[in-house]
């Protein structure tokens, strides 16, 4: 066998690794719960406890002047280490909570709450859609505020 097909053969067996090891590490992952724009409407408006939590990237964050009515807003690289400081440090751990992103197939948003539920948060929804379904649904926004 040459030195070339061995080197084939090498990155052939590295390949299948990394990609067995991704696939484990997805379906490892716990499931992620959807809500409808409809249904956080309906919550929202009928002042239903709902920790709503806006994952948008900072940048998509500030070209918005506005967030979903009651929302707060945090970068999802810092969530993880947000969670020992209010509003989660003395957050029941069976509040409802739902995250959302801009993201086309919500993965920053279904990031956030599997960070969430890792913490031991039992009810975490994912509004599919994000925020543009939340948009299109005519869900009710307020004037952003500077979080982190």
């Amino acid at each position: 066998m040459s030195i070339r097909s061995c080197r084939h053969l090498v990155i052939l067996a590295f390949a299948i690794l990394i990609s067995s090891t991704f696939a484990q590490a997805q379906s490892a992952a716990p499931a992620v719960e959807m809500i409808s724009a409809d249904e956080l409407k309906g919550k929202v408006a009928n002042n239903q406890p709902v920790m709503i939590i806006d994952v948008r990237s900072s940048e998509g964050y500030a070209n918005s002047s506005t967030t979903v009515k009651g929302a707060i807003h945090f970068k999802l690289r810092k969530l993880r280490s947000r969670l020992v400081y209010p509003p989660f440090k003395d957050l029941s751990k069976e509040r409802e909570i739902v995250t959302y992103c801009a993201c086309p197939k919500d993965e920053s948003s279904i990031a956030a709450a599997q960070i969430l539920q890792a913490s031991g948060f039992k009810r975490v929804k994912v509004l599919r859609g994000g925020w543009q379904e939340w948009l299109r649904a005519n869900g009710p926004v307020e004037p952003r505020t500077k979080t982190d």
